[in-house]
This record gives C-alpha cells, structure tokens and sequence, in this order.
C-alpha cells in the first residue's frame, strides 16, 4: 500500500521545478508567471494603446468573487493586439462578438491581477491620460489590499472596498 505524500512536500518539489526554469518570479513565497521586460519605446507603445483603446479597472469575473486587477486593450486589428502579447510575454486575446453582420470583427487582449500589475508599473511613466490616476492608486494599494490567501479581515474588507470605490470612480480626466 502506497502512502500518500503530504501536499506541503509535492508542492515544495513542484516549487523547485519552477525555480529552474527562467519565466516564473517569486513573491511572498508564491510562484507567478512573469511578464517580459518591455523596452522603452514597446512601453511607451502599449501605454499609448491603453490611453487610446485600453482599459485599467477591478472587474468581477463571476458574481460572488472580489474583483481582480485586469488591463485590456480593444481593437479591430488583431497582429496589433498579438504583438502587444508577445511584447508582453503574457495575457489572452479574445473576439469579441458581433452584434451585426455589417460590423467589423473586434478583439480584445486582457492580463489580470499581478501581470497586470507589472505591466502597469513598466507602463505608467508613458500613461498620459486619466488612466494614469486610477494606475498610480492600482500600484500604491492594490497590493496592501488584496491577500493572497483570498481572508479579509472586516477592517481589511472596508479598506478594500473604499480603495475599490476610489479605483472605479476615476473616470474621465480632471483639470
């Protein structure tokens, strides 16, 4: 009879695999799947894109869940949304759907939560649109505010609800 390993030990080996290999990055003791350093002109590039036809918000993915950190780009013309991903290293493009059968196909790139958030810090010094404001509030709190673990505190849950109303709140640019 076979006895089982304790998760702790299988994750631990699994951790050591990943350590190897040059693409994930540590934080607080957890793997994540980093994002490639952009230069200066893909950054100022792709922070172009987002001023243009990107989004920085919280969004819920399914109705019970907290909101997760996404950044996402739109555009009708996909080789423009593949090399912001393979500039990038991460994140998923999508079609959107047609409503008629006249309008062009659109398609959508989106990274979440910690990719997200390293994209953002490389793109913020070319952010010239209000979509810097709600960046600079994502990368000051977004971190003390959000557990790894998923547990809030009461006191925990109040503050990330304030910052989320702050976050989304920031909508159009202000003189």
């Amino acid at each position: 009879m076979k006895i089982r390993e304790p998760l702790s030990r299988r994750l631990h080996q699994f951790e050591r695999v990943l350590v190897s290999s040059p693409e994930p990055f540590f934080f607080s003791g957890c793997v994540y799947m980093d994002i490639n350093t952009l230069s200066r002109v893909d950054a100022a590039y792709i922070a172009g894109l987002v001023d243009g036809e990107g989004t920085i918000t919280l969004v819920r993915k399914h109705r019970n869940e907290n909101r997760q950190l996404a950044l996402s780009i739109s555009n009708t013309e996909y080789a423009l949304l593949e090399f912001t991903r393979q500039a990038v290293g991460r994140g998923k493009i999508t079609r959107k759907r047609t409503s008629k059968s006249h309008h062009t196909a659109s398609y959508t790139c989106a990274i979440y939560n910690r990719q997200a958030l390293e994209l953002i810090r490389q793109l913020l010094p070319y952010l010239r649109s209000c979509k810097a404001n709600r960046a600079e509030l994502i990368l000051q709190q977004y971190l003390p505010l959000t557990p790894r673990n998923g547990k809030y505190s009461s006191q925990l849950k109040q503050q990330r609800w304030e910052f989320e109303q702050k976050g989304l709140a920031i909508r159009a640019c202000q003189d």
